[in-house]
Formats: structure tokens, C-alpha cells, sequence
């Protein structure tokens, strides 16, 4: 393999690099490389010289260089199939064996489909394929939901091998869709544009797709993120436990997925709120397709906790909060808190004696401790003893580098408010 050139950590930097982390930040290295170099592969090396190891390169973001290999690599077709295998193999899929497609021609489900026949009609696989560093492919988010891939780039060097990925994919995973969402804003920082397009070069049409025991009606192409919030899906059948014979409500509620597994476990009355016309338009489709009884309203979460009425409407018995995040970079985190603690306050003050609080948080700046801090405020400032009944993590489908804390973003609590 020819040289490569290399960045060279300051002798003063404090970078986690030298720990495992697998980012380098620009005021961490000596001097950078010409702009020549921007979205391909350097070594990083420390201030003795030692390889640390090869990674991509940007100068125009604040973290120049993120670590491919502790070893010399090239990001070429070769690494991103291995990449791409190692990823599914993670997951438990057979590397190779491809997707049963099914016929164009094949009808939606029917709400009157059996269980027996909505099983076998359950797409393969509908979950996280790729999670950035954790597979090691910095900056690449892949979501399958069946037949079709949902694929984010974040990062320059990837963006310049999107066809290439592309290709490996279709090798690999044998979709019959891929959709490039790369519409996130988090690409600015990378100096990218923001555009979708589908790997076809055809419109994808939206459709009902089958996830945990539901029908949703999905717009990969043009719906929110991926099109569905895949890391939550484990924990909508958790709450749900809690649910029989209760009044439920589901704050911040998206396109319903708590709410509708609360209705069909015998729920009594079930509420969503959220700010989205259009989250809340797909959430009453959802309840009429899967044919379970919820409401649904357009309003301000935190404005609908704040508003006199509140004070003579019947406490509810299970409040499940599963915000966007509110602290989406470490110097928004201070404020993050007090939003965090005011809402969750306002869930456990409007709680039967008893209740239960599915509550969560998806920003990676928000660790643990701080999550259990802000409880415990609201156990104090509320005058009522929160336990904990289950602790909520990410899915396995989105690993965790021990190295990386920014690899772990959702956390949450389900708690008894005596």
C-alpha cells in the first residue's frame, strides 16, 4: 500500500484518540493537510510518532479525522463489503443470502389478514444495518425495512463513495430499493449539500409496512429521518405492559407507536400529543388501519402541561414521554436539563397515585447520570417517591463502542409514582 500522508496530534492534546475514541478534533493536531486531502484516507499519528491509526479526513469539520483501522487501510470496495458484511453478521442475517423480494404485484396487508397471514407476510429484517463508527463506516446510518435500505451519509469521504457503497450494498444485502436520505443538517457541518435521491433514479412510493404486530403507512423517501424511529420499536411493546385497563397518554407521540400498543393492549383510553400536522395525521391513519381506538391532537407538549385546564382534567394512569432531543450540542445541555426536568415534572404531578412514567431521552450530550439526577429533582420538587421498574437502552442493532460514548444516545426510566 502506497504511503499515506499523516496528521500529527499536538504534543499538548488531550485527545481521546489516544484512549480508542475514534475522533480526532482540529484543535487537536499540529497543523492540517492541504484541502486536497479532504474526504480521503490519513494516518494519525502521536506525538512520537506512533501510528494511531488510518481514518478520513476533512478540514472543513471540526472533527478532522475519523479512525477507520488501527491499521494501514484503503477505503475501497474490498474494506466497505467487509464493513458491510462484518455489519450484518452482527445482526444475525446470513451474509449473502439475500432478501426474498416480494412480487410487485402482491397486495398491501388487509386489517381483516389473520395473524397467521401477517406473519408470513412480516418482512425479513426492519431495523438499523449500519451505525456509523460502531460498524465501522464513520458517518453511514443504513436502516432496512425489508426489500429497501435507507441510507444516510454524514461525512465527506463517504459521500464521495456513494455509488461505490451503493454498489456493495446491492451486492451484500440485495435490496430492491436503495434511498439516499441525505437531507440531515448535520451535513452542513461536513461542508455537504442536502438532497434525497434513490439509487433507481425512480420515485419510491409510500406504502404499509409491517413493524412489531402494526401496520404503518411509511414515506422513507420524504417522511422524517429514515422514515421511522426503528430505535424505540423494542420499547413500545415494554410500555404496553403497563397499559391494560389504564388511561394513557403518549406526549411527543410521533406517528403513534406507543399509543396504538397501549390501545390493543386493553388501554381504556388512549391520548398522543405532538407538535407535527403530520405526525399526527399518520398517527390517526395508523389507529384506523390497525383498528384500535386512540386520539390524537396537534399542540405543544409543554404548553398543553402549562394550560389552568390541566388542573381539572382526571390524572391518567401511564404518561410515556419520548421527547426529540433537546440537547443537540454540549453547550445546549444546560438548558436541555431544565426542559427535561420541567416536563417530566409536569407527567409525574399530573399521575394517579401509583402511575406509571415511561420517560426518555435521545441526545448522546445527556448521559446517564444526568438523566437520574433530573428524576430524582422531580421525585424531590413532585413530594412523591419515584422507583424504578426497568431501565431502557438502545437496541442491539445500534452497538455501543465502549470507547464512544456519542455511540450511546437513548436511555430512559419506567417508574412507579407513588
Amino acid at each position: 500500500m502506497a504511503a499515506q500522508p499523516s496528521l500529527k496530534l499536538r504534543p499538548n492534546a488531550r485527545a481521546r484518540a489516544l484512549h480508542g475514541h475514534p475522533w480526532v478534533f482540529v484543535n487537536e493536531v499540529e497543523t492540517l493537510l492541504p484541502v486536497e486531502h479532504d474526504g480521503e484516507v490519513v494516518e494519525c499519528r502521536d506525538r512520537t510518532g506512533r501510528l494511531i491509526g488510518t481514518g478520513i479526513y476533512n478540514s472543513k469539520s471540526q472533527i478532522v479525522w475519523r479512525r477507520l483501522s488501527r491499521d494501514r487501510v484503503a477505503l475501497d470496495a474490498d474494506y466497505l463489503r467487509a464493513a458491510v458484511e462484518r455489519a450484518v453478521a452482527r445482526r444475525g442475517m446470513v451474509v449473502g443470502r439475500g432478501l426474498p423480494t416480494p412480487p410487485a404485484t402482491a397486495p398491501t396487508t388487509s386489517p381483516a389478514t389473520t395473524p397467521e397471514r401477517r406473519g408470513q407476510e412480516t418482512p425479513p429484517y426492519i431495523g438499523r444495518l449500519i451505525w456509523s463508527e460502531s460498524d465501522d463506516l464513520p458517518g453511514v446510518v443504513v436502516d432496512q425495512f425489508g426489500d429497501t435500505l435507507v441510507v444516510q451519509l454524514q461525512t465527506l469521504a463517504m459521500e464521495k463513495r456513494s455509488a461505490l457503497l451503493g454498489d456493495v450494498l446491492a451486492e451484500v444485502i440485495r435490496p430492491a430499493e436503495i434511498i439516499f436520505r441525505n437531507d440531515g443538517p448535520i451535513r452542513r457541518l461536513e461542508g455537504l449539500p442536502l438532497e434525497v435521491h434513490t439509487r433507481s433514479g425512480r420515485p419510491w412510493e409510500p406504502r404499509w409496512v409491517r413493524i412489531e404486530g402494526f401496520d404503518y403507512w411509511l414515506d422513507l423517501q420524504g417522511g422524517q429521518k429514515t422514515g421511522f424511529y426503528l430505535d424505540q420499536r423494542f420499547q413500545h411493546g415494554v410500555v404496553a405492559k403497563y397499559c391494560q385497563g389504564a388511561r394513557v397518554l403518549d406526549a411527543f407521540c410521533n406517528q403513534g407507536s406507543f399509543a396504538l400498543h397501549a390501545a390493543r393492549a386493553g388501554a381504556v383510553e388512549v391520548c398522543g400529543l405532538d407538535s407535527a400536522e403530520d405526525a399526527i395525521a399518520a398517527a390517526r391513519r395508523n389507529a384506523e388501519r390497525n383498528r384500535v381506538s386512540a386520539e390524537f391532537s396537534v399542540v405543544n407538549v409543554f404548553d398543553w402541561f402549562n394550560d389552568p385546564a390541566r388542573g381539572v382534567d382526571p390524572l391518567w394512569d401511564v404518561i410515556i414521554l419520548d421527547p426529540p432531543p433537546f440537547a443537540k450540542s454540549k453547550s445546549a445541555l444546560e438548558g436541555a436539563l431544565r426542559g427535561y426536568k420541567e416536563i417530566n415534572l409536569r407527567a409525574v404531578k399530573r399521575l394517579v397515585p401509583g402511575g406509571v412514567l415511561a420517560t426518555y431521552t435521545c441526545s448522546h450530550h445527556m448521559q446517564d447520570a444526568e438523566l437520574r439526577q433530573v428524576l430524582a429533582e422531580v421525585s424531590s420538587d413532585a413530594r412523591r417517591k419515584l422507583r424504578v421498574l426497568e431501565w431502557a437502552h438502545q437496541p442491539p442493532d445500534h452497538p455501543v463502542l465502549a470507547t464512544m460514548s456519542e455511540s450511546e444516545y437513548l436511555r430512559g426510566y419506567i417508574l412507579r409514582a407513588e
